[in-house]
């Protein structure tokens, strides 16, 4: 596929934009990607800390690609090793790209909010803020005077009030960070949509269904590695280990009879054959592995999900 940096039958260079998405937990930043992507690459729930890793979503406009990257909620006191690890992401993210998308919900300014957004003083690139959940905001005349509270404190290249969960006032965004692109070679196939593999994508989308049935019941100490991922004739063959930090929590997760074990894994299969267009043949185990978000070997499986 051609992505050189002329368009075929166009003088103009192509142009290439990279910017990073940040924000406190839980304020739609992985809600606010798959919009724009088109699809469900980043996996989401109500409950924070969802999002462990970066992950890059990529859309192409005429002459232009937008690559926009997902990032962990930003973790104001960080309590061992993951915490830590996800607030590295951040950093790293947020180096050698063009802009930052600030992500607030437009119904609540927090601490976190207000530590993250004078860490970002010092970038040099592009600010944008993006207030998300407009659509909650009972009283829709406070929202001026905290974008003229905001943008009187800090200083941001464009405001954009949006709801990230329906598209309402999406597109001048796409819109404004299209315009600001800087001419240079796309950095992936125009035909990408993110930097992932299948493999991790469908690692995500099992543990998404973990959190959202199990997040009252369990820890954020649950992880997902993909052992099995065969593209057979018909059919798609994946096998997953879900980790877990206790017996107790092996308990909870299979529930009585394996019933609970048989809904995470039908929930995700549907979610699995969206994104792969077929059909999928889903096994599932759950494995105890004492303190693995402690461990730094096993840690390093957050950046490989389909490795043991």
């Amino acid at each position: 596929m051609n992505s050189s940096n002329e368009a075929v039958g166009s003088p103009t260079p192509a142009r290439c934009g990279v910017y990073g998405i940040v924000g406190r937990p839980n304020v739609g930043k992985s809600t606010l990607l798959n919009r724009m992507v088109g699809q469900k690459i980043s996996i989401t729930s109500r409950k924070p800390q969802t999002t462990r890793q970066t992950i890059n979503g990529i859309i192409q406009l005429e002459g232009v690609q937008l690559v926009f990257v997902d990032t962990p909620g930003w973790q104001r006191q960080p309590q061992g090793k993951l915490h830590k690890l996800m607030n590295q992401q951040i950093e790293q993210a947020v180096q050698d790209i063009d802009g930052i998308l600030f992500v607030i919900d437009a119904t609540q300014w927090r601490e976190e909010d207000e530590t993250l957004a004078a860490g970002l003083a010092d970038f040099k690139g592009a600010r944008y803020l993006v207030v998300n959940k407009v659509d909650k905001l009972i009283d829709k005349e406070r929202l001026l005077p905290l974008i003229a509270e905001l943008t009187g404190r800090f200083q941001f290249d464009g405001v954009f009030p949006l709801c990230a969960l329906n598209g309402q006032n999406l597109q001048p965004l796409l819109d404004s960070l299209a315009a600001a692109a800087p001419k240079r070679d796309y950095l992936f196939d125009p035909e990408q949509i993110t930097d992932r593999s299948e493999r991790f994508v469908v690692a995500e989308l099992i543990r998404e269904k973990l959190a959202r049935q199990l997040g009252a019941e369990l820890p954020y100490a649950t992880h997902v590695v993909i052992d099995v991922f065969e593209d057979r004739p018909e059919i798609t063959w994946i096998e997953a280990t879900i980790w877990v930090e206790k017996p107790g929590q092996k308990a909870i997760v299979i529930g009585a009879g394996g019933k609970r074990i048989k809904q995470l894994g039908s929930a995700a299969r549907l979610d699995i054959e969206k994104l792969l267009e077929r059909r999928v043949f889903l096994k599932t185990w759950v494995k105890v592995k004492g303190k693995w978000t402690e461990d730094p070997v096993a840690l390093e499986h957050l950046g490989s999900p389909e490795r043991r």
